[in-house]
């Protein structure tokens, strides 16, 4: 049996104190509203807010904005409504339309929320567009964001901190480098993605509360998962950053009871209206095509050589 050096036990050592510090640091500060979830938050709410308006103007410029008005009218019907569910953080609302064929919607913090049209045919209706716009207000209520970048400023810290300790007892470059690099794995994979996971199912369950007080049907939500798993990536689900599709329909599934007493006691709007037709087909996967190899050019057999007449 092989024996850790003492440099390379005390450096093992110094790293799990460092993770197992960080882990209490990051659930024992505050708490989420709802879920009860201990978080660590550096930035005050006015300053995320100030970054996500000029982060929502930055974008909003560059993308190419929507002018279906069925579309935008839908978007606006839903959001309005689930930002009357939603806990009231002071927000100022903003809902638009990119047209793009990418995949994606978000709202960044104060409100400002931009669905992307490629997202549209696996909503399939309202209230599939609810599942995702009400996931993405949780984000920003919920202040995932902002305590995201507190997670990263921590972290950043303390592997400057692990670097200076490593120099001062005279570990070696070596060991060092390989210290310093299963610092950052372990950051990376026991704090930094699993708290991802950990906020995409977060949301998912805030989002489907305040899509049942708002009127449409929680059945719907693990019913998008469902259409959205068709997208799900090859990735090992400890190394993603947002757990599988099939993962978030199934905890979606198990939180239907709760919702449902929401729904029951709100206006009902059921499904609500499909999404425009143009946006109803899912578009299909284009098969892989195989490089055409180059044709080898065809070698004819080399001729006698005649012998000249004398």
């Amino acid at each position: 049996m092989r024996y850790l050096s003492l440099p390379i036990f005390r450096t093992s050592l110094l790293f799990s104190v460092f993770i197992f510090s960080l882990t209490v640091l990051l659930t024992s500060c505050e708490e989420v509203p709802h879920t009860g979830r201990g978080r660590l938050i550096l930035l005050s709410e006015s300053e995320e807010n100030k970054m996500g308006v000029a982060a929502y103007k930055e974008v909003v410029e560059k993308e190419k904005r929507s002018t279906d008005a069925e579309a935008i009218a839908l978007v606006e019907r839903v959001g309005k409504r689930l930002a009357a569910a939603a806990p009231d953080k002071g927000f100022t609302y903003e809902f638009t339309v990119l047209e793009s064929p990418t995949i994606n919607a978000f709202c960044l913090p104060g409100g400002k929320v931009a669905i992307y049209t490629g997202i549209l045919p696996y909503c399939k209706n309202e209230a599939g567009l609810a599942a995702v716009m009400g996931h993405e207000i949780a984000h920003a209520i919920a202040r995932h964001g902002g305590e995201r970048m507190s997670q990263g400023m921590l972290i950043s810290g303390i592997s400057t901190g692990v670097d200076a300790i490593l120099k001062e007892q005279g570990v070696s470059p070596t060991t060092e480098k390989i210290a310093m690099t299963a610092f950052g794995a372990g950051a990376q994979i026991g704090v930094l993605l699993p708290y991802s996971r950990k906020h995409e199912l977060e949301a998912d369950y805030l989002g489907l509360l305040y899509m049942a007080k708002a009127g449409y049907d929680p059945k719907e939500a693990p019913e998008f998962w469902k259409r959205f798993s068709a997208l799900s990536s090859n990735t090992p689900n400890f190394l993603s950053t947002h757990p599988a599709s099939e993962d978030r329909a199934a905890q979606l599934t198990a939180k239907q009871a709760e919702a449902m007493k929401l729904y029951e006691s709100s206006p009902k709007y059921g499904a609500g209206a499909p999404v425009p037709e143009k946006y109803r087909t899912i578009p299909t996967p284009a098969p892989e095509q195989k490089k055409a190899e180059p044709k080898k050019e065809e070698t004819k057999p080399e001729q006698p050589k005649k012998k000249k007449r004398k």
